[in-house]
């Protein structure tokens, strides 16, 4: 596992040079801000072979991480930024992921897909938007009962405006973080 996520690392840091696909470039750094927070998901929720979607991923978190620790998981990363998408494909082709699929395109159009419209356990989003925004990009992906995550950042109650919501707060990096769960009903 650990060589999995030092490959990640190398990756990130080399495409990163190429492309802006992270502001943060310390590898320390990488590891806290992006590795260990991407993993304080598994906090809130138990993940196992659920069907998982990550909205926006960016250069793979949360969703890579946690499919390194939890290989059992069936992820779909959503990304709408076409160098992300290169990225995300050589990551998981370099990393020898299995049932990992890369869809190019905004949330809000993928979710109106019948392929992907309420098949999913779990929906993950990582300071995309604001909070009710990632609730309409989030609950179309998910099942009756699923679970949408979304990571933010420490005080997020002003976000949440009647929404039913756990928060849960988890220290990061000696930082405090904010994962909101939702349950699609």
């Amino acid at each position: 596992m650990d060589k999995l996520f030092n490959l990640y690392l190398q990756e990130l840091i080399e495409w990163n040079k190429k492309f802006n696909l992270t502001a943060v470039t310390d590898p320390a750094e990488i590891r806290v801000r992006h590795f260990e927070d991407s993993l304080s998901v598994l906090e809130a929720i138990d993940l196992s072979d659920q069907r998982v979607v990550d909205i926006g991923p960016g250069a793979g978190f949360p969703g890579l991480p946690l499919k390194i620790v939890r290989p059992g998981i069936k992820l779909t990363l959503v990304e709408a930024t076409r160098k992300k998408i290169e990225f995300l494909r050589h990551l998981v082709e370099v990393l020898n992921l299995a049932d990992v699929e890369i869809i190019w395109g905004r949330a809000e159009e993928v979710q109106k897909d019948k392929r992907y419209a309420g098949q999913f356990d779990v929906a993950l989003a990582r300071a995309v938007a604001k909070l009710p925004i990632l609730v309409k990009y989030a609950l179309p992906f998910l099942k009756p009962g699923g679970l949408f995550v979304a990571q933010k950042q420490a005080e997020v109650r002003s976000e949440l405006g009647g929404l039913p919501a756990e928060v849960k707060t988890v220290k990061v990096g000696g930082a405090l973080r904010s994962l909101v769960v939702i349950r699609k009903t």
